[in-house]
């Protein structure tokens, strides 16, 4: 029951942490960006190199992460200035190669690819939802968020009650079919109730948001999937402790990092359908 109350508990300050972050204003967004990243990147590079795992890189990597953030302002879609962000990052790979070359490991391959797969599989997604809310408002990113918790809701009350077909043995014993299917169902079927609420703020066709809701149900399900490979495969159990009863902050957004990128294009895709976007590519390449 302890264990119970303590798991509620944290889970109830993590969602009201994003709630309050997403909505109150952009610069509250891109503070949760960040504290993402930087969580994320230091329990990764904890666990991918574990023991052999050098303080200065670790602290480079979160740097990184954090110029990665900053140089998706190349798309106009954050408050921070200007072309910076880019230059910046580009600037920082060039020093992050360098500090390999002169810090004298014996193993600099697989370091840079710790690094740099670090960025792209959290900083970059997490980045990227910037274009989310440039485009729909902190109610598409709170939507999001929300269709996530209910994916993970629904798979696993449907799995403890029903689950008998394990959906990927291999990876996660634990995950069904049956649960998968309910949270999937879980989803689409939010996807009604935000149409209703948010379809003012970000004003699409309710197959739009359900589109969303099959986008969070399946990506979040292998998002889930991707990060217990990596897991298992290093033997970790969870990615931190930072949460009673949760794990890691990577086991309460390992759907997020796939679900984001996937999001991302399908706002894109919809926007180049419709033709707004189309014509100005058109008009870019005829000038």
């Amino acid at each position: 029951m302890n264990n119970l109350l303590r798991r509620s508990f944290a889970g109830i300050l993590y969602v009201a942490f994003i709630v309050l972050l997403v909505c109150y204003s952009r610069l509250s967004f891109e503070l949760l960006q960040a504290i993402l990243i930087v969580l994320g990147i230091v329990e990764f590079s904890h666990i991918s190199e574990c023991r052999n795992r050098r303080v200065l890189i670790t602290v480079t990597d979160v740097i990184g992460g954090l110029l990665l953030l900053c140089a998706v302002n190349i798309f106009g879609i954050t408050t921070l200035p200007g072309y910076y962000g880019p230059a910046l990052y580009g600037v920082y790979i060039i020093a992050r190669m360098l500090l390999e070359l002169y810090g004298a490991d014996e193993h600099p391959l697989p370091s840079l690819g710790h690094t740099f797969l670090g960025q792209i599989y959290i900083a970059l997604p997490i980045a990227l939802m910037s274009m989310l809310r440039s485009y729909g408002g902190p109610e598409l990113v709170l939507a999001m968020f929300i269709m996530l918790w209910l994916n993970d809701t629904g798979a696993y009350c449907v799995g403890v009650t029903m689950g008998r077909h394990r959906l990927f043995e291999r990876v996660s014993p634990k995950k069904s079919w049956e649960g998968f299917w309910g949270g999937v169902l879980l989803a689409v079927a939010s996807a009604f109730v935000f149409k209703y609420c948010f379809g003012s703020y970000y004003p699409m066709s309710t197959g739009w948001y359900v589109g969303m809701g099959l986008i969070v149900g399946v990506f979040g399900t292998w998002g889930d999937l991707v990060e217990s490979m990596m897991k298992r495969s290093i033997h970790v159990k969870d990615s931190g402790k930072i949460l009673p009863g949760h794990g890691g902050i990577l086991d309460r957004i390992d759907s997020l990092l796939l679900v984001v990128p996937t999001m991302a294009f399908y706002i894109l895709l919809t926007r180049i359908v419709s033709g707004g976007l189309l014509g100005k590519i058109i008009e870019l390449l005829n000038a």
